[in-house]
């Protein structure tokens, strides 16, 4: 990945800690609020739910149904067009067309909490001027960081990765490392070109289910 960005952007951590303080109100789209409720009428909260974000044709939403057969597997994804491409699925897999930042703060609303989450290759938006674009400098972010579960971030750009893992730090999560990985196991398309075309792939896993009172420089979200 090509950035004239060399490290973790200066402003990063004002606007972490802004968007702490303050819950994010914008609107939520009919859409995605029609895609949520099919999301209720399928969940069945006596199983795990595992959560792909951003799961593109939904070849890795598959991919996770199959080494997860207990669990139920959401795949969200914002583009019809690469929803139209998803493999055929089972009843323990739904593909949710709606914006992520929507998705998340109803699945918190409705207590909906994954065990894991995979936020897989999404666009990192490299030039310095675009970082509120990023999720770690979002407003929704400290959604994401509420709904809990393991989460697994991973990026051909290391940055990305290390202000992901600043971001929650900001937010009392532990500090975890980011690892370069040989991907023999694509779990996306995406995966799958960027080790061909030999890029060096990182990841980020660590859970989220921290207490806050457990830290004292933490604070709860609103409704977490």
């Amino acid at each position: 990945m090509r950035s004239p960005q060399r490290g973790v952007h200066p402003r990063l951590a004002g606007l972490v800690l802004r968007h702490r303080r303050h819950r994010w109100a914008a609107p939520i789209h009919a859409g995605s609020r029609a895609a949520f409720d099919e999301v209720l009428r399928w969940r069945d909260p006596s199983r795990p739910l595992i959560l792909d974000s951003g799961c593109g044709t939904g070849a890795s939403t598959a991919l996770l149904a199959r080494r997860h057969p207990d669990a139920q597997v959401l795949g969200i994804d914002r583009s019809a067009h690469r929803l139209a491409r998803a493999p055929r699925t089972g009843a323990a897999v739904l593909l949710a067309r709606a914006r992520l930042e929507d998705a998340w703060r109803l699945l918190l609303e409705a207590r909906l909490r994954p065990a894991r989450h995979y936020l897989l290759y999404p666009n990192p938006s490299p030039k310095p001027g675009q970082v509120g674009r990023r999720w770690p400098a979002h407003p929704v972010f400290p959604t994401l960081v509420a709904l809990g579960g393991v989460l697994t971030v991973r990026s051909n750009w290391r940055i990305y990765l290390d202000e992901c893992a600043h971001a929650l730090s900001l937010h009392g999560r532990a500090a975890a490392p980011v690892v370069s990985f040989e991907a023999d196991a694509p779990l996306t398309p995406f995966e799958r070109k960027y080790a061909a075309s030999g890029h060096t792939l990182y990841d980020l896993t660590l859970s989220l289910d921290l207490d806050p009172l457990e830290n004292p420089h933490a604070q709860p979200y609103p409704g977490s």
